[in-house]
């Protein structure tokens, strides 16, 4: 309980010095203080890591970094996705931070919930794990035959609801979300944010059981969960622009989803170690990163 009380209070803690007063000017990002960044937030993952290791045994410290890994590979998927909704909504780039970063806060609270749940099923209806394994089994496939796929905001329904029950204004009013004109109206950016949390649900239907998959202790898998999606938002800053370099990481990364999947379902007869599912989820990133270096698509170059 002490490490729980501990972890949430030094995640609030960055949280609230990231918005109040790193962020206070709410100026765009550079691309070199984003991978600063990035650089900052793998370093807490890693040095939290040695400590995970060091106080819950070796066993505790593999589980953490395999699921880490796991769950900051696939969080790329999510990086594809915000830039296409922020150039859909034209959201000015002074306010991507800001979107991201109330998304984030609600997908810390959204993902506990499913990680607890989850946890808490797979431990007293065991079968629940070859509903889970089939779930990524089949997503993987589904990632791996999909192309330059478009994204359709309009057609979310928790959207369509929300505006046809909340009037919005027609532009962005600074970096506020909400104003009165007379009634409270809320602006695009609120539209945004709806946007971008739904869309974090339907990305934790992968990446929750993909990580129970390795583990069933609530506390690894919800603190690997929160490094990872912590350091998303400096992620996206630093390789927006690059994301088209990366042609075959889907691939990769449908591989790891059926990977884990058939982990899930072949758990009743054979246990794989953690250390070999740590070693193949790295090896299916590393070459699906160097095919997209050294095989680049020419038609898109």
């Amino acid at each position: 309980m002490i490490g729980w009380v501990v972890f949430c209070l030094l995640v609030l803690g960055v949280l609230a010095l990231d918005l109040f007063v790193i962020r206070r000017n709410g100026r765009a990002i550079r691309v070199g203080e984003a991978l600063a960044w990035c650089a900052v937030w793998i370093g807490l993952a890693l040095a939290f890591n040695a400590g995970v290791w060091i106080t819950r045994g070796p066993k505790a410290g593999l589980e953490f970094l395999t699921a880490y890994l796991i769950e900051e590979s696939l969080s790329v998927d999510n990086l594809f996705v915000f830039m296409l909704l922020f150039a859909h909504f034209s959201v000015p780039e002074q306010l991507r931070h800001r979107v991201l970063f109330w998304g984030i806060l609600g997908a810390l609270i959204t993902r506990g919930i499913f990680i607890l749940a989850g946890v808490g099923l797979i431990r007293r209806f065991h079968w629940i794990i070859y509903i889970f394994g089939a779930l990524l089994v089949y997503s993987g496939i589904k990632l791996m035959r999909q192309g330059d796929e478009e994204i359709h905001p309009e057609r979310n329904p928790v959207l369509r609801l929300f505006r046809r029950w909340v009037p919005v204004t027609d532009d962005y009013v600074g970096d506020k979300f909400w104003v009165r004109r007379p009634g409270l109206y809320a602006t695009p950016l609120v539209v945004v944010l709806l946007v971008v949390e739904t869309t974090d649900v339907l990305f934790a239907v992968d990446s929750i059981p993909a990580v129970l998959a390795i583990t069933l202790n609530a506390f690894i898998v919800y603190t690997s969960n929160v490094f990872a999606i912590m350091g998303l938002r400096s992620m996206y800053f630093a390789v927006a622009g690059m994301m088209d370099l990366f042609e075959y990481l889907h691939y990769g990364l449908s591989l790891v989803l059926i990977f884990i999947g058939g982990k899930m379902l072949a758990s009743h007869y054979y246990t794989v170690p953690t250390h070999v599912a740590l070693a193949v989820v790295l090896g299916l990133l590393v070459i699906s990163v160097v095919a997209s270096v050294a095989f680049p698509n020419k038609q898109k170059a």
